[in-house]
């Protein structure tokens, strides 16, 4: 069942139908500000198991808990320092997950067998109120099977998985399209296991120290099982992926030369550039007919944000058309260059040609 908000929001029926089916242990998908949630009860084990089932997820890879109120947290946390209150007062309602040591009430099936527990509260006033008329704490990792690109809109989880879920609240299209920051805070100083729209800039205004962790740097390993979502490859198209990384007009030109090879080979091919640098391409395609590359522009790099908004939409429409090879860009902008850079290496791979 699909409930669509009207003017952003959802009638009240249909939100206390919403909260009684996470009550009887069953699954909603519900938009934040991030990516849209696959919701259920996170102090009851079955959903949690319902979750990983419907997502085709490996169970030992951790969810994050939603809560809609400050004082919950402590209800489910062994400790929360002092370090933590300051994040959630600069940050929360927001794209900011913080892990703490649980409590027993938490089960093992929703921390993926951890003693830690992920949680945060999410700036959507959908969500909150979703997660109110549940009961206060839901399990909810992105709503797609996994490994797919995370949705953006509710199309994209039907797409995934219509036939799983009892519900889905259809509140329209997403606003920053990459999943939060997390942050660990059982360690000290606190270190980034993932990063997002909150940087490691802004956590420096906030805390004295943070450290980012050297699984999230190229070619530095694996990251730690205690970042939810990050243990296995994810976001990935179905095509063959792969960056490539060199000086703008070079890296370009690198493109066009490889898609021009994979398209001799009777193989349709996706490109993804910025806007700044599209015309390179679009002169490219204009010389000669080229029926089977596709180029889509991510965004712009004066305006970061708008790359971080299309990306996981724009490896859905690869698949939808069908590309069976993708070349993009780098895109290390100032900003969320280093949360980009995150979703595009797991999405190729770690496929990367440096010209």
């Amino acid at each position: 069942m699909v409930i669509k908000a009207e003017r952003g929001k959802i009638k009240r029926e249909y939100l206390k139908q919403a909260g009684e089916i996470i009550r009887q242990g069953g699954l909603v998908a519900f938009p934040t500000e991030t990516v849209y949630g696959l919701g259920g009860d996170a102090l009851n084990p079955h959903s949690s198991e319902k979750i990983y089932e419907a997502k085709g997820r490996p169970s030992d890879n951790p969810l994050i808990v939603h809560i809609c109120a400050m004082e919950d947290l402590e209800k489910i946390v062994k400790d929360v320092p002092e370090e933590a209150y300051r994040l959630a007062e600069a940050f929360w309602p927001g794209p900011l997950t913080m892990i703490f040591q649980k409590k027993d009430c938490v089960p093992a099936q929703t921390t993926g067998g951890l003693d830690t527990v992920a949680v945060r509260m999410p700036n959507h006033d959908l969500a909150l109120e979703f997660i109110q008329a549940s009961g206060g704490f839901i399990a909810a990792p992105s709503a797609n099977r996994s490994g797919r690109p995370s949705p953006t809109m509710a199309e994209h989880v039907y797409e995934d998985l219509k036939g799983k879920i009892e519900m889905i609240l259809d509140g329209g299209e997403v606003g920053i399209g990459l999943e939060s920051t997390i942050v660990d805070m059982t360690v000290s100083p606190p270190v980034i296991l993932r990063p997002g729209y909150i940087n490691e800039q802004m956590l420096r205004q906030v805390l004295e120290q943070v450290e980012m962790d050297r699984g999230l740097l190229p070619d530095q390993g694996t990251l730690h099982p205690k970042a939810p979502g990050m243990k296995y490859r994810h976001y990935a198209p179905r095509a063959e992926m792969m960056l490539v990384e060199g000086k703008e007009k070079i890296a370009a030109e690198k493109i066009i030369e490889l898609a021009d090879q994979e398209e001799m080979q009777g193989k349709r091919v996706g490109i993804i550039s910025c806007e700044e640098h599209k015309n390179w391409y679009l002169e490219h395609l204009k010389k000669e007919s080229h029926p089977l590359e596709i180029l889509k522009i991510a965004g712009s790099l004066k305006q970061e944000e708008t790359i971080a908004h299309n990306l996981y939409r724009i490896l859905r429409e690869f698949d939808e058309e069908k590309a069976e090879v993708i070349f993009s860009e780098v895109f290390e902008t100032p900003t969320m260059g280093t949360a980009i850079m995150n979703r595009l290496r797991k999405a190729a791979g770690q496929k990367i040609i440096k010209c």
